[in-house]
């Protein structure tokens, strides 16, 4: 009992080959490592870290200023008429409403998300050398943060013997198999569901040669092969 009044748990699954920048990132926000328990398909990662004490003196002190703060709405609705009430439920919603539109912790916000738009280095890699150096320094520095590009699948393989799990190679722009110019990105032992996918019309199933607009977060480059390693975070039918 004691260890647990110390630290705090969290779990977190990650997609095969992604636990290394998991990990990485739950370590800046002060987490330790605790297991690792590798799956055939996901890894399972078990973190803790130590809970911060709390302080009592500013606890006493605020709520000594919300029983002083009750004591005056009390009065307040007390004195106030019916058209007030409606305006402090007003009130009440309309935070309610902003506070909920604010994202997830763990979701990139728009700023955070690499595009052409924003990165003339991206700009500048989606026509690049597939096998350029370019692709090492783009890879190495931006490591876990999160891309996105419009692109089409250039090729499907099944993973090993799995029928249901592919590897994707994707490239950006709209030609498909003949696309020519960029990196060869590439999603490994992955499915539908892992692809995320989103949008009006959500396909069913992918097939080479379909359009989307890709989110997902940099591994690494693989110079002997010339491929751009990704895992996806989203994917949106286009």
């Amino acid at each position: 009992m004691a260890d647990e009044n110390k630290y705090e748990y969290k779990v977190v699954q990650t997609v095969r080959g992604t636990h290394g920048v998991v990990i990485s990132k739950m370590q800046k926000d002060g987490w330790e490592l605790v297991e690792q328990l590798p799956g055939r398909l996901r890894t399972t990662l078990n973190f803790r870290r130590p809970k911060r004490p709390l302080p009592w003196r500013l606890i006493g002190a605020g709520a000594a200023i919300l029983v002083a703060l009750a004591a005056i709405i009390v009065t307040g609705v007390a004195l106030g008429d019916g058209d007030e009430e409606k305006g402090a439920s007003a009130s009440s919603t309309g935070i309610g409403e902003k506070t909920s539109a604010t994202p997830p912790a763990d979701e990139p916000t728009a700023a955070e998300v690499i595009t052409a738009q924003n990165t003339r280095e991206f700009a500048a890699l989606l026509k690049a050398d597939p096998c350029g150096e370019a692709n090492v320094n783009f890879a190495a520095k931006h490591e876990g943060q999160t891309i996105a590009f419009d692109g089409s699948i250039r090729h499907m393989a099944s993973y090993g013997d799995d029928q249901t799990r592919y590897d994707l190679l994707l490239g950006p722009g709209d030609k498909g198999p003949q696309t020519t110019d960029g990196p060869n990105f590439k999603y490994e032992d992955v499915n539908a569901g892992n692809l995320h996918l989103t949008g009006q019309q959500v396909p069913a199933a992918v097939a080479v040669g379909d359009k989307f607009r890709f989110f997902a977060k940099v591994i690494e480059f693989n110079r002997v092969q010339c491929v751009f390693r990704l895992a996806p975070v989203s994917t949106g039918a286009r």
